[in-house]
């Protein structure tokens, strides 16, 4: 199997995967939307990240640099909590591009924090270290584009087969989509 996994590149991460047999393709996508509407440049004309992230020209960059993928790639995708971090209609057209690059059949992990009058949110770099381990690395604090709930998923999900929902006990929804 091929999985995408949005955490960046990790040896643990790599190692896990890969001696089950798969392939791994690791993007470091929050880095990559700070790359392109967080940085300086972008911020000069008084917009903020979330704002940047409606601009044309700064979109259009974003593509050439994340989600590079053709379509029906993978098998799986690890999208992690990158999701709360885009701004609609942004989100909307990542999450289609995600459809279209997931082969039929296949599943998608995301995390979303519950809290719903939360300023900021910790983000972390994911690592797998076992079958039952995945080490949580906190990078830093930030502001999530929008809270999502159960009925909001089910939206922004809406092009997949099912959608599954799951509370941790970190205040985290872990959800699983099929393609």
């Amino acid at each position: 199997m091929s999985i995408l996994d949005f955490a960046g590149a990790s040896q643990a991460t790599i190692s896990f995967v890969t001696n089950y047999g798969h392939r791994l393709y690791s993007d470091d996508f929050v880095r990559q939307l700070d790359q392109v509407f967080g940085s300086p440049t972008a911020l000069a004309n008084g917009a903020n990240f979330f704002e940047n992230q409606a601009n044309p020209i700064l979109v259009s960059e974003f593509f050439n640099l994340a989600l590079t993928f053709e379509d029906a790639s993978f098998d799986g995708a690890l999208v992690w909590d990158s999701l709360q971090f885009i701004a609609s209609p942004l989100l909307q057209t990542v999450v289609a591009k995600l459809h279209r690059m997931l082969r039929p059949g296949a599943s998608l992990f995301a995390l979303f924090n519950t809290e719903e009058r939360i300023e900021n949110i910790s983000t972390y770099a994911y690592r797998i270290q076992d079958h039952r381990t995945i080490q949580m690395t906190a990078r830093s604090q930030r502001k999530p584009a929008q809270i999502f709930n159960n009925r909001s998923l089910e939206k922004l999900f809406q092009d997949f087969s099912s959608v599954k929902f799951f509370l941790t006990r970190d205040r985290l929804r872990e959800v699983i989509v099929k393609r």
